[in-house]
């Protein structure tokens, strides 16, 4: 009789190491779709998704044309 109860704690072991791996390929499935929708989103630049971003016509001019050169006093 001692020889049935281990067959069952080994087929209990067994069952318990195939879920133990289900779990972690499940956790590994998951961590990838965040990866993936953290990759898939637009970048973030600092302003509220309910305020426009600024137009380039309200940035300046980076070439310097129309600023005025400082008066040396």
């Amino acid at each position: 009789m001692a020889s049935r109860n281990k067959k069952t704690t080994m087929a209990k072991l067994s069952r318990e190491s195939k879920l133990r791996e289900r779990r972690l390929e499940k956790a590994a499935r998951k961590e990838a779709r965040k990866q993936a929708a953290g990759l898939d989103a637009p970048p973030f630049d600092g302003l509220p998704l309910d305020e426009p971003a600024p137009n380039e016509s309200s940035l300046p001019d980076p070439s310097g044309v129309g600023r005025q050169r400082p008066t040396s006093a």
